[in-house]
């Protein structure tokens, strides 16, 4: 045995090391909590299931050149909701308690960055959406869906979307206190199923009404991402350019307020 085999060697682990082993520890912690696999995973599929095989709510069926079946328009609205669910709603209860357990003080006096944390609790959040994609993908293939369209184009589409849910939802976690988080989010999760395009087709509402709710972020989504997968659509700008929007006012509004305590 030479010497210095037993030294101690504090420090801290590579910045990316850290990250990486911050994500994998957050990613586990979501997937195993019963609310937020509700949340994220039962709820979505139940509605893409029923939506899609039950005549329960009218929908535009002039999708996929006319062939007329509800998983066309419904599956887009499902991913878009399955994202807002992860990235907004699941994301904003978890940090809310978080930050009121003392859990979010705690980290921030460890080595690894406050910024790294938040990156970290990111990339949590992409993995999670991989899955969903990839569940509900196969699922709406197995209801018949066969989608069109820019794969490049879809996937800007989550990635922004997800920016918007993300920075949204903290800034609820980072300002308000955790029960009126988990009651405003859940709130919020509820109304923006019902009006933001998901289920119910926007021409469905007034015509101010509709104009004002295609300004949301999950209608931008779930339109975008319909006129893409359903329609065989180019870029859609205008969508992106109001996901970029809600993405850049959301994550600057909760960098500038929030408290980790």
């Amino acid at each position: 045995m030479s010497a210095g085999t037993y030294t101690p060697a504090p420090g801290a682990a590579p910045l990316g090391r850290m990250i990486v082993s911050q994500a994998a520890f957050e990613t586990k912690m979501l997937l195993r909590n019963g609310e937020q696999l509700l949340l994220t995973v039962v709820i979505p599929s139940l509605l893409l299931v029923l939506f899609s095989t039950v005549d329960i709510v009218a929908v535009p069926t002039e999708t996929n050149g006319g062939e007329g079946r509800a998983v066309d328009f419904l599956a887009p609205g499902v991913l878009a909701l399955a994202v807002m669910s992860t990235a907004f709603t699941g994301q904003a209860i978890a940090t809310g308690f978080e930050r009121r357990y003392g859990v979010l003080k705690r980290l921030g006096a460890s080595p690894i960055p406050r910024w790294a944390l938040m990156t970290a609790k990111t990339l949590s959040v992409l993995v999670t959406e991989i899955l969903q994609v990839v569940l509900l993908t196969v699922i709406a293939f197995a209801l018949g869906w066969s989608p069109q369209g820019s794969p490049l184009a879809a996937v800007l589409l989550l990635v922004l979307g997800t920016a918007a849910f993300s920075g949204l939802g903290l800034l609820m976690a980072g300002t308000l206190k955790a029960e009126v988080t988990l009651a405003a989010a859940n709130l919020v999760f509820l109304l923006l199923l019902v009006g933001g395009g998901v289920i119910v087709p926007l021409d469905r509402f007034p015509d101010g009404v509709a104009s004002v709710l295609g300004l949301l972020p999950i209608s931008a989504l779930s339109d975008g991402l319909r006129d893409v997968l359903g329609h065989g659509a180019g870029m859609p700008w205008g969508n992106l350019g109001i996901l970029a929007l809600w993405a850049v006012l959301g994550l600057g509004a909760a960098a500038r307020t929030f408290r980790w305590e």
